[in-house]
């Protein structure tokens, strides 16, 4: 990890200042898009009310997909300097050993990643701390009145503001909900040491639809052990409040096969708990202004595309969008629409909506058709257990020692007391 996370970034005081691009929200999307501007020459003014960023528990892991667009936006050595990597990923499906995947995965915590990156932020583009009190835009010039008094005016608006509503009212843009409370993330740290653990990454399936169980993936950031667990249930649900009181009792009842693994599931921390809601925009095509992240749509975490989506849109804005518009007088909502309609944008979003519905309708849906695919889905997957075991054995008459030395019995389950 990187002493980065802990520097601040440099801010401005107040007065008035005349930029092309305006950035407000400095979390993970507004804060990757004014580096990428950045690094390209442009004069960025970027606004927060916060120095730090606030602790936050938001995404905590991303794929291999994702760190090629850090490193196309020229930000991989930054990114990687805050994050902990890892391979050699166990996928438990119905209680036993599914599958070593072997993709890269990179874990962190989400405020620190954050203000890691705030501070890789070049001198020239200082940290404006405010809140906005006042927004105008229009076809030529986007002005930003701060409570402080401070006057930022630009050619582009960009809103970054995650789920924050303030400054979308105030612009007139509303969210629109696809799905309320669509699903819950659990995050906690586990007692047992990387080294008692043993493997860089857990992931186990739920069993049973009335569960309502995702996943529960288990990972290593830093010198600790992370857990995330998705599930499709509301905060007031009942089994939310049995499972922050005691995680330990709930997830042995669950997962016994892993327990011992987990150091029997023993939990170091308290349990975060986020809801999150599938929403969409309306009213954005409009003069000046465009709306990018969570500001623009949210999806499920479970499925990992949040932070695809974000540097998605960082990515069209910085590379194609915003250098054609700056070339051209204007700001008109013509030259904006060319980035909501941007068939690579359009896929993205698309992508992580669709997928966020399936997964819970394939996990929860208790209708004939999706009683068919969960049958045909998990048939398909006994038999990829049954021939790995059936490999297994072949190879060694009995199986062996699974990688970095772990082994695993001829049912797939780590043995009593392993790792821990």
């Amino acid at each position: 990890m990187s002493i980065a996370e802990d520097r601040e970034a440099t801010a401005v005081p107040a007065g008035q200042a005349e930029v092309e691009v305006a950035i407000v929200g400095a979390g993970l999307a507004g804060t990757v898009l004014a580096l990428s501007l950045a690094k390209a020459g442009r004069k960025i003014a970027l606004v927060d009310p916060h120095r730090v960023h606030h602790d936050e528990f938001r995404a905590e892991k991303t794929r291999a997909e994702q760190m090629g667009l850090f490193e196309k936006l020229g930000l991989g050595p930054v990114f990687r300097s805050l994050v902990t990597p890892m391979t050699n990923v166990h996928v438990f499906r119905f209680g036993q050993l599914f599958e070593r995947k072997q993709g890269w995965e990179y874990a962190f915590s989400y405020t620190p990643l954050v203000n890691g990156l705030r501070a890789a932020l070049p001198p020239q583009v200082p940290l404006t701390i405010g809140k906005v009190a006042e927004v105008s835009t229009g076809p030529d010039r986007q002005r930003l009145v701060l409570t402080d008094g401070s006057v930022i005016d630009a050619r582009l608006l960009v809103v970054a503001t995650g789920y924050s509503e303030a400054v979308r009212r105030t612009i007139g843009v509303e969210r629109v909900e696809e799905s309320k409370a669509h699903s819950l993330t659990l995050g906690f740290d586990l007692a047992v040491t990387p080294q008692e653990f043993g493997l860089p990454s857990l992931t186990f399936y739920g069993r049973r639809i009335a569960d309502r169980i995702a996943f529960l993936t288990i990972f290593r950031i830093g010198e600790r052990m992370r857990a995330n667990m998705f599930v499709y249930r509301t905060v007031a649900d009942p089994w939310v409040r049995s499972f922050r009181e005691d995680p330990q009792k709930v997830l042995l009842e669950l997962m016994p096969e892993i327990a011992a693994r987990c150091g029997n599931f023993a939990v170091a921390s308290e349990v975060e708990v986020r809801q999150v809601g599938l929403t969409t925009t309306q009213g954005h095509r409009r003069d000046g202004v465009v709306f990018i992240g969570d500001a623009f749509a949210t999806t499920c975490p479970a499925q990992g595309d949040g932070i695809h989506r974000v540097l998605t849109d960082v990515d069209c804005l910085s590379s194609t969008h915003i250098p054609a518009w700056l070339e051209t007088p204007g700001m008109a909502a013509d030259k904006i629409c060319a980035f909501y309609d941007d068939p690579t944008k359009i896929a993205a979003d698309a992508r992580a909506m669709r997928a966020s519905i399936y997964a819970k309708r394939i996990t929860t849906e208790t209708g004939l058709e999706w009683r068919l695919r969960r049958l045909r889905n998990n048939t398909a997957r006994r038999l990829m257990i049954f021939a790995r075991r059936f490999r297994e054995a072949g190879k060694s008459g009995d199986a062996g020692p699974g990688p970095e030395g772990t082994a695993f019995d001829q049912t797939g389950k780590a043995p009593a007391g392993l790792g821990t």
